[in-house]
């Protein structure tokens, strides 16, 4: 099993050996698993926000039960994986919070009155559609600031084992280099040379980690805290509240609506495979191509019921 699947399903051992893990697994029925899945459902599981998991965390939560399953069947334990007659709730696809593009605008002029690390972040965000992770995970040493491109080399983690830790990038396709604009590339010079001024201020308290974005002391920096920042952002300034994951959907929007093809986007946002973009931006793609179509229609004004003469 990889790594980052056995750091995912050690997320989900607590609620799960308390639910299952007194029971033998020759005990372990189909029933018992399916209440166990209800159980998840209920008002109050999740203790954060006081409302049921999310039907993609349930989901993962059976995966790990069936993981352990196949395993025991695999090794003879038990004869049959009782999870595969489980029901899953269903997956209602809420409606992505992104910013238009009045909004994003609006976002970036605010943002130009707030500290530096903050501006850096988001710009990149805005500008580069990349993962959290993959933002945190930023070292200078991987910006080319003569040709002006960034390369995604590694990602910045947290679980509750292991704390905040180092990682490689999501997929092969994540390990990408992107070319950033002229303004972009200046303002990370100028964001280069106010923390090059703190490290020399701060001298021996300064723990040189090369990260773009780091704590007071340069040491590596929880990656919730760009949630937490972006959180108060939006309280003090009115703007609507998005997550830091909806940037790289507001990249990805457009990119789509520039007209840049499916290959393109998907090198971009760093997915493994272009299905995988079809997928996720399967509603964005169908607005663009329905505008297209409108313009097409327009521009041989067949909206205004004139013929076309094709003699």
């Amino acid at each position: 099993m990889k790594k980052r699947t056995t750091d995912l399903y050690h997320q989900f051992e607590a609620r799960t050996y308390a639910a299952l893990g007194h029971l033998r697994l020759s005990m372990i029925t189909t029933r018992k698993v399916q209440l166990f899945i209800l159980n998840l459902q209920e008002d109050g599981i999740n203790e954060r926000t006081g409302r049921t998991l999310a039907p993609k965390t349930i989901k993962n939560y059976l995966s790990f039960v069936s993981t352990i399953f196949d395993y025991a069947v695999s090794q003879g334990i038990v004869r049959d994986n009782p999870c595969r007659g489980v029901t899953l709730p269903a997956m209602v696809k809420e409606e992505r919070k992104v910013y238009s593009i009045e909004e994003a605008q609006r976002f970036l002029e605010l943002l130009e009155q707030e500290p530096m690390q903050w501006r850096v972040f988001f710009t990149l965000a805005i500008y580069g559609g990349f993962r959290r992770g993959e933002l945190f995970g930023f070292e200078w040493k991987d910006e080319d600031f003569d040709s002006g491109v960034i390369t995604v080399s590694r990602t910045s983690n947290y679980t509750p084992d292991r704390g905040v830790f180092t990682d490689t990038p999501k997929t092969k396709g994540s390990q990408r280099s992107l070319k950033l604009s002229d303004s972009v590339m200046q303002l990370l010079r100028q964001y280069r040379a106010e923390q090059t001024a703190e490290r020399l201020r701060l001298g021996s308290q300064w723990v040189d980690s090369d990260r773009l974005f780091t704590s007071w002391n340069g040491a590596v920096i929880h990656p919730s805290s760009a949630s937490n920042w972006l959180e108060r952002f939006c309280g003090r300034t009115g703007m609507r509240k998005v997550n830091v994951h909806s940037f790289r959907h507001l990249n990805a929007s457009l990119l789509i609506n520039s007209g840049a093809d499916v290959k393109t986007i998907s090198a971009v946002l760093g997915h493994a495979q272009t299905t995988t973009t079809l997928n996720i931006y399967a509603h964005t793609f169908a607005v663009a191509q329905a505008k297209a179509t409108d313009a097409v229609a327009d521009a041989l004004s067949l909206k205004k019921g004139s013929k076309i003469n094709t003699k």
